[in-house]
Order: C-alpha cells, then structure tokens, then sequence
C-alpha cells in the first residue's frame, strides 16, 4: 500500500508527534509498504526507506527563538500571513495552515498514494482530501482539551486565561473535523473515552492501537547512580506536572542525598525555573534536552527511579521506554497510565496525580527497597516485551488502512464505465 503520512511537526526525540512518525513509518516499509512522510518543520528523522517531503511554515515557534518576528521577504502567500498574523493574535495556527499546505502538494499527487494518514493535525485542510478523492485515516493521541483544561486551571489572571482560550482555538476546528473522520486510531482506552467525551467522537469509528517501544531501550549495563532520580517532559507544561515533583524532590532533599535530571527545555524564566528558585534546589537539579536516542537510554538507564508525574497522559510513550530500561517507577494514576504499567503495581507505584505529599512518600519508600527496585524493574520490562511492539503498531494500523480504503471505494459512486457494464 502506498501511504502519505502527515504530521505538522515531528520533533525527533522529545513528544510523542515524532517518535510515532519515525517508528511507525520504519516498520511499515519493512512489511512492504511504501510510505512518504509530509511533515512541517521540526522534520522528523527518518530511516531508510522511508520518504521525505519537507511542507516548511515559518517555523515560528523554533528554538532558540520562538515567537519569532518574520521579515516582509519571508511571506511566500496567504497562508504564510495567516500563520503569522494568528500567532500575533496569542493563536496556535500550525494544524490548521499546515493542512492548507499539505492538502495543496497532495493535489497534485492524489495518484501518489492509496491512503492519507493523519498524525493528530486534525485539520479542515486535510479532511478536503476525501473530497479529492484520497481516504483519510486518524491518528488522535488524546484530545487537547485536557492540557486546556489544566492550562486554565494554572492561569492566575483574567488575562492569562485569555490567552489560554485564544492560544487553544484550533480545537474548534480539530473537534469538528475529528467527529467526520472516517476511522480515528487511538493508543489507549482513557484516550478513546476522552475523545468520545470532548470531542463527541462515535466510539464505533475509533480504535485502540497501543503505542511500541524500540528495541534501543534497554537495561543499562553501567551501574546506575545512587539517589539519582530523572522524569521525563516534553514540553515545560502545567501538565507534565513537573511543579509537583519539584516540590517532593525538595522535601526529600531535606533528609536525603539525591539529585534531579529532568529530560526537557523549560522556558527561559518560566514557571519551572522560577519554582526552582524557589525552593532553592537549583544546586541538585539538571537538565538535558536535545539528545540521541543512545543518550537518552543512557539517562534513562543512570537513575535508580523515575518519576512520571503528569496530570494526563494519552498513552505515556517515556513511561514504557522507562519500563524497557528496567528503571522502576513512581507515576501518576492519571489518563492511560495504568493501562501501561498494569493495575497490580508491580511495574510501578502509582500515586494521584497533584498530591506532593504522597509522591514524596512513594519516591522515598522505593528509594529505601533496592529488592523492590530490582523487581519491579524486570517485570517492567517484561511487559514492555509482551505488549508493546512497533511491529504489532504498524500491522494494525496497515489493517486500518485496508478497512478505511475499502469503505471508502464503497462509499464512492459508481463511474460510468461501472454502470455500463452493469
């Protein structure tokens, strides 16, 4: 089968957006299909075999320059204004002006490919290709009106929360379009009842199809640093809950020798860096960003715990690669998260989510267990074996293709020549 696959950013190593592009594309040329990435920039990094066809915005919100002023001569047409003016506006215009993009080049190529998938653009853009003639499947990681909800809640001021409504208003657009989508891939149950709840998706054209993890993660073969203990978050966002652990990290540091590598880029001056100041730990926690899958494995592999604290997450793709290192586990009871590490806490220990008092509780506890550490981190791993697969990922969704084509031709009204020899 010959695939499009469209995602408006694919950020390589940090957020789900990227790593699924990469992972999923690979794995569907190996089972013999053609596939031709469509991606705006961060492009992603590809393998072999798989195709790239650079869809450029203006990159406005790049590093290290984000919201960034363009100069007059950057503009190429209308859409390039659009995406500048929404953003001078406190919009989020990339879903929407990269389908207008995408749904431009693809015009011309509707012969290219027997099927369009979307990677969570959601965009009126994209829904126009069946008009064209070229089925379209979804990919929905959970709808983004939680990190709205949470967003607003963070919000101190009547202008702040102003900002908020305005940065989140592409979801009109992605709920409008996601409720016509043909079929809609999930990767777990929370995110298919979460979709049907906000976005009043039918839960008969979703599916679950859980994420996979590579088989680069794995346990570390250097002995791992002693009270060193690393989260994963890819973005500096109130729901990452970075806020609560750097709260439970502080109270431990009142009685215990340990040190935080928090896995992100938080905003310069932002919330993250003003609450480390704060607390006054700035002294034991580090950041790493930007780095190799091998280097990430590295991080993952050096910690005698980690911590997953988020206020939601669709599926968690950090907490299985967390699970593949063997790295035992303090996580959030939040979104899909049970659903990755199991409900009988031998893979993690699981906590509410925003309660500081009973993460500092959980981290201390297993950091005083090395035998509990142990063994919850091979049957980590062990699940991770037994569930999780690229290989599995791209073979349903290959059948989700079929499915959505067939349908599709079905739908269509016959052509002339169907009715003649009729």
């Amino acid at each position: 089968m010959r695939i499009a696959l469209l995602s408006y950013r694919s950020k390589p190593h940090c957020g789900g957006q990227g790593v699924y592009v990469r992972h999923l594309s690979r794995e569907l040329v190996a089972l013999g299909h053609e596939v031709e990435v469509f991606s705006g920039q961060p492009y992603p990094e590809l393998d072999e075999g798989v195709r790239l066809t650079k869809v450029p915005s203006l990159d406005l919100y790049r590093e290290p320059d984000p919201f960034r002023m363009v100069w007059p001569w950057e503009f190429r047409d209308l859409v390039d204004a659009q995406e500048f003016a929404i953003m001078c506006s406190a919009g989020f215009p990339e879903p929407r002006t990269f389908g207008k993009r995408v749904r431009r080049v693809l015009a011309g190529r509707l012969d290219d490919f027997d099927v369009a998938h979307d990677n969570q653009v959601l965009a009126h853009g994209i829904a126009g290709l069946e008009r064209l003639g070229l089925p379209v499947l979804t990919t929905l990681h959970h709808p983004i009106t939680f990190d709205r909800r949470v967003d607003l809640a963070a919000a101190t001021t009547w202008r702040k929360r102003l900002t908020v409504r305005r940065w989140y208003g592409f979801l009109r657009m992605q709920g409008r379009v996601a409720r016509r989508a043909r079929l809609v891939l999930v990767p777990s149950e929370s995110s298919k009842r979460d979709a049907a709840k906000d976005f009043r998706i039918d839960p008969a054209r979703m599916q679950v199809v859980p994420l996979g993890v590579d088989d680069c993660f794995v346990p570390p073969t250097q002995p791992r640093v002693p009270g060193r203990i690393v989260a994963m978050a890819s973005a500096d966002a109130p729901m990452k809950g970075i806020a609560t652990l750097l709260e439970a990290f502080a109270k431990l540091r009142t009685e215990r020798d340990v040190e935080l590598l928090l896995v992100t880029r938080p905003t310069p001056g932002g919330r993250t860096e003003q609450l480390i100041e704060q607390l006054g730990i700035g002294d034991h926690v580090s950041f790493v960003h930007g780095i190799s899958d091998a280097e990430l494995v590295e991080v993952m592999g050096s910690a005698e715990l980690a911590c997953v604290p988020s206020l939601y997450e669709g599926f968690s793709l950090p907490t299985a690669e967390l699970m593949a290192c063997e790295t035992p586990l303090v996580a959030s009871r939040a979104g899909a998260i049970p659903e990755v590490v199991g409900p009988d806490g031998r893979c993690a220990d699981l906590v509410p989510p925003g309660d500081v008092g009973e993460l500092t509780r959980a981290i201390a506890d297993l950091l005083d267990d090395p035998e509990r550490r142990a063994r919850m981190g091979r049957e980590g791993r062990e699940r991770v074996q037994q569930l999780f697969s690229w290989r599995a990922v791209a073979e349903s969704t290959a059948a989700a293709y079929e499915r959505v084509v067939a349908e599709f031709r079905q739908a269509q009204p016959p052509s002339r020549r169907e009715i003649a020899d009729r």
